[in-house]
């Protein structure tokens, strides 16, 4: 089993997480990966095992608009403090995945300052999509493209050999310099599949085990699995977590886990290893989009027992709250205005949900099934060798008793059960 397979997962988009500045002055060192660093013991506590940072590297605002691939943004700290932070991570057991952010720069990076000055005399000007005889928003004089209109983020022509030898090595830079295990690939559904393939191998080359997570908002994900990447986003489960739910109408998230990995000749990832969340720094925090609040603890188990990757935005686990708004600044909350306080049977929960996660293997690599299936309640099992396990969720007004499966020792509580068992409303019960 590779090390991303039974690692259960914590996002953080470390500019809010810190409370750094919303636009940078590029001015003095400010050290705030600490505050990160800080929080591994409990992080190590909980049963964490790998932590995916959203953009360390120098920009102007929101780190999506990269000025330095080469230099940690002055608002978190300097390349020592990031190498100090990832040693320390190894150090409790805990790998370290970057965002890569490699379709867009932002309007500060060098080299398209270059191009800004000297248009077409630029040696640069091939690093990018640009029309001279055009203007754009910026009123530079030539027009350019940007991230799906977002002039603020300058599209990359990763065509040319020199911007991704620039990138592959900047890579090979985090690789060789902070010891990183793995990278998320930003709008990795816009990149050149050729593109990823040889950035796949580069990462490969250096570390054998390095994990390469896609974002992809939609289509077939086996188109990038196939290109070199390990994982991908699961938005289609995402959106159909909540929505199952708020819905009252658990087919439809059902009809998407076994579309996805059921054990049959059309289900389209079996034995992949998609990345599953309930919420993160795009999108509203599950607690904010659950209609019923008291069914927050049954998502979180769904999450926890289908196949592949569960990953946990910070934050969530005490149920914090949060929605789009003034960009995204909501979503991207500082850890310490995070009331710890809100759900603490919520927090509890996911500690014993990890914990599961963390020692078995049906959770880990198991098969998926069906077993019981109803708008407000059902059960699905995993099975990996003699190893069961089988969650029942149920998020009526009702207490309701599902089947099973043969599994009779409740994982969370230690009752046992003839095969039949009660689930009281809004809750969930994991048999093995």
């Amino acid at each position: 089993m590779l090390w991303w397979q039974e690692k259960v997962f914590y996002q953080i988009y470390p500019l809010g997480f810190c409370g750094a500045e919303r636009q940078n002055d590029f001015g003095a060192v400010r050290h705030r990966l600490n505050l990160i660093e800080d929080e591994l013991p409990r992080l190590q506590d909980m049963g964490i095992g790998a932590l995916l940072l959203n953009p360390l590297f120098q920009s102007a605002a929101h780190g999506y608009d990269t000025a330095d691939f080469y230099n940690t943004d002055c608002r978190l700290g300097d390349n020592a403090d990031l190498k100090r932070f990832v040693k320390r991570c190894h150090d409790c057991g805990i790998k370290v995945v970057l965002d890569g952010v490699f379709n867009h720069v932002g309007r500060e990076f060098p080299q398209f300052k270059d191009v800004a000055e000297k248009k077409w005399d630029s040696p640069y000007k091939d690093w990018f999509h640009i029309d001279f005889n055009g203007n754009g928003a910026y009123n530079d004089g030539f027009y350019y493209e940007g991230w799906e209109g977002h002039y603020e983020l300058v599209k990359l022509n990763l065509h040319n050999e020199a911007v991704r030898n620039f990138l592959f090595d900047a890579v090979r830079f985090y690789i060789d310099e902070f010891d990183i295990d793995g990278l998320r690939l930003d709008v990795c559904y816009g990149l050149p599949e050729d593109f990823i393939r040889d950035l796949s191998g580069v990462c490969k080359s250096k570390k054998d085990d390095f994990f390469l997570a896609a974002e992809a908002i939609h289509g077939d994900y086996n188109r990038l699995l196939n290109c070199g990447v390990d994982s991908v986003t699961n938005y289609e489960c995402y959106k159909g977590l909540y929505s199952a739910i708020n819905s009252k109408n658990l087919f439809e998230i059902e009809h998407s886990l076994s579309r996805q990995f059921a054990n049959t000749p059309w289900s389209l990832y079996k034995g992949r290893h998609l990345l599953n969340f309930a919420d993160n720094h795009d999108v509203p925090r599950l607690y904010s989009v659950l209609s019923d609040k008291r069914n927050a603890a049954a998502a979180y188990a769904i999450l926890f027992a289908m196949p592949g990757i569960p990953c946990i935005y910070y934050g969530s686990e005490y149920a914090a709250e949060g929605v789009k708004g003034d960009g995204d600044v909501h979503l991207r909350p500082k850890m310490s205005d995070v009331d710890r306080n809100k759900n603490t049977e919520l927090t509890d929960i996911l500690k014993k949900l990890i914990s599961l996660k963390n020692t078995r293997d049906s959770l880990k690599i198991g098969d998926y099934e069906k077993v019981t299936l109803n708008n407000e309640y059902f059960a699905i099992r995993r099975a990996c060798g003699e190893e069961k396990t089988v969650l029942a969720v149920n998020i009526s007004d009702n207490a309701v008793t599902v089947d099973t499966a043969g599994n009779v020792v409740d994982l969370i509580d230690g009752r046992n059960e003839n095969g039949r068992a009660e689930v009281p409303p809004h809750s969930f019960r994991i048999f093995g």
